[in-house]
């Protein structure tokens, strides 16, 4: 491999050698830098399921309006934010709502785990925190929402792994002329 790969590379990173601490004004960038990395296939699925004309309407400049809501997230002092660190580094984030559409209810804002870091299992550690961190807060039920699209099948399916039950909505589109 040539030395340029090499060092992009991530070390190899077990289950147990990810730890989830709060999130911290330094964390911010890295976190930002790595969900718009894991939220491009996503954003291309979703492109393709719109269609150009009503993806570009709704998205105009998606990585800017991803980074925005990244940033809101992490930074609302109505959320509860951890990070999963690797080397000393995050490698994924979890932003917490609670009480946010019900009383007793939290919510799972946004979850994302930077590609490099893919089917380790650090999203599934994540849910898990944040379930466990609603629990310990008081809260009954726990929900989380995501696209039916096919960029979003790996966290449908790690919802349903997580326990999470499904319930179908139906949002359609339309571009008027």
């Amino acid at each position: 491999m040539p030395r340029s790969q090499a060092a992009t590379v991530p070390p190899a990173v077990t289950e147990t050698a990810i730890a989830i601490r709060e999130f911290r004004e330094g964390d911010l960038e890295t976190v930002v830098e790595f969900s718009l990395r894991a939220w491009a296939p996503v954003f291309a699925a979703v492109r393709d399921v719109l269609g150009e004309d009503i993806f570009l309407r709704l998205h105009p400049d998606w990585e800017a309006n991803q980074a925005d809501a990244v940033r809101s997230s992490c930074t609302n002092d109505e959320r509860d934010v951890f990070v999963a660190v690797a080397s000393g580094r995050p490698v994924g984030f979890v932003a917490i709502a609670l009480n946010a559409f019900h009383e007793r209810m939290g919510v799972i804002e946004i979850i994302g785990v930077d590609p490099d870091y893919h089917r380790r299992g650090i999203s599934s550690r994540l849910t898990q925190f944040a379930t466990d961190h609603m629990r310990s807060r008081g809260m009954d039920i726990a929900v989380v929402e995501t696209g039916g699209d096919p960029g979003h099948a790996p966290a449908r399916a790690a919802y349903e792994t997580a326990g999470f039950t499904l319930l179908p909505i139906a949002r359609y589109f339309r571009l008027l002329d």
